[in-house]
């Protein structure tokens, strides 16, 4: 008996230890029934072009971008009249705030607003060094003092929340990457 126990103690302790890598296209989660895909370890992994049976192009599998198009594709009926682009061009920087983003068919409001983030925005950060074209994701869940994000080619990191700051009169996501958010009004 003693034996078994041994042998079980050394499974689950083995099991604890290890890390258990999904496969490339595996589910690891989802919001409003639209999965999101694990894309591997390298977010410049690319699989060929994810497009919908109408021809709409939804972008590369299992990129950032092909979530929050797809996303945005099946539960608000929406398709961005250019459908290309890295995330970072998401968020035309040439436009005042709460401004409409013909680009992407979608109004368009800066991070730092006299209004929050909603549930469903689409959320852009700009390029950085060691990420030339940005990430973008959506909003799952919005407070006074902090935002939950859900985005695809992450790693295995699917939603992280983000301090949100109201200061004075003035509401800001508290990651200097973001520049805003889009929405479809």
């Amino acid at each position: 008996m003693l034996n078994y126990l041994v042998k079980i103690t050394l499974v689950f302790t083995f099991l604890s230890f290890t890390t258990i890598t999904p496969r490339v296209g595996e589910v690891l989660d989802e919001f409003n029934g639209v999965r999101v895909f694990y894309n591997g370890d390298k977010f410049t992994n690319t699989l060929g072009r994810n497009v919908t049976t109408d021809g709409y192009n939804l972008g590369l599998k299992y990129q950032c971008v092909e979530f929050v198009k797809r996303y945005y594709y099946k539960v608000k009926d929406h398709k961005m009249p250019n459908s290309y682009g890295h995330a970072k061009d998401f968020f035309d920087k040439n436009l005042p705030d709460k401004a409409y983003n013909r680009e992407r068919g979608l109004m368009q409001y800066r991070n730092v607003r006299e209004y929050k983030p909603e549930v469903e925005d689409l959320i852009v950060y700009d390029s950085y060094p060691g990420n030339p074209f940005g990430h973008v994701g959506i909003v799952t869940r919005v407070s006074d003092n902090e935002i939950e994000i859900i985005s695809q080619n992450f790693g295995k990191t699917t939603r992280r929340e983000v301090k949100l700051v109201h200061f004075m009169d003035y509401w800001t996501i508290a990651d200097y990457h973001i520049l805003g958010w889009l929405r479809k009004e």
